[in-house]
């Protein structure tokens, strides 16, 4: 069986946004494996409007050309990495717009999950876990949360994430994890 093919989607699009540093670095820990293929998404590159279809494209096709594309796109992977911020104790509307634009590219795939901010984003991934499971995934339990004192020594001090041992030791897991999930729901697709 081919190598799992996984994205990692960096879900802010802010000028001043600190995801590119974890997606870059979570990016450089999964490229060195030899379990899985990993591309890097960046929503910049995919501007939609606000979801504004007549239905979900489970139902009827999706007129927006940039949407469109980004359904292409999120149809080539087989398993998902977020790299998501908390706004407001949910996950940025940028992201919940391109989930939004997508339906059955998602179902039947795993997804797992690397915030940051104060609380690691503990609270937009358990939002984002919720609204996986409505788009038919399967989220990891293990997510990578860089919060506190580490992501202020990242985002304000220049300290590099890969300086932080217990976080190295948590994204081990957590593609651990998610190569299975995504290598088991490869396979029940492939039955299907």
């Amino acid at each position: 069986m081919a190598l799992p093919k996984i994205a990692i989607i960096m879900s802010t699009t802010r000028q001043t946004r600190f995801g590119e540093k974890p997606a870059q670095w979570i990016y450089a820990i999964a490229s060195q494996r030899n379990d899985m293929e990993v591309e890097l998404l960046d929503l910049r590159d995919f501007p939609m409007p606000f979801f504004d279809e007549v239905a979900s494209n489970a139902y009827a096709p999706t007129t927006n050309e940039v949407a469109v594309r980004w359904q292409q796109k999120v149809a080539e992977f087989d398993g998902y990495i977020f790299v998501t911020a908390e706004y407001n104790r949910g996950i940025p509307g940028v992201l919940k717009n391109a989930l939004d634009y997508a339906y059955p590219e998602w179902n039947r795939k795993a997804a797992a999950f690397v915030g940051y901010g104060s609380v690691g984003a503990a609270r937009s991934i358990e939002h984002l876990r919720l609204i996986c499971v409505e788009l038919q995934m399967a989220p990891t339990r293990t997510g990578v949360h860089i919060q506190g004192g580490d992501f202020m020594a990242v985002w304000r001090h220049g300290q590099s994430l890969t300086e932080i041992d217990y976080l190295q030791q948590n994204a081990s897991t957590m593609l651990d994890e998610l190569v299975w999930w995504t290598n088991a729901l490869k396979a029940a697709r492939a039955q299907s």
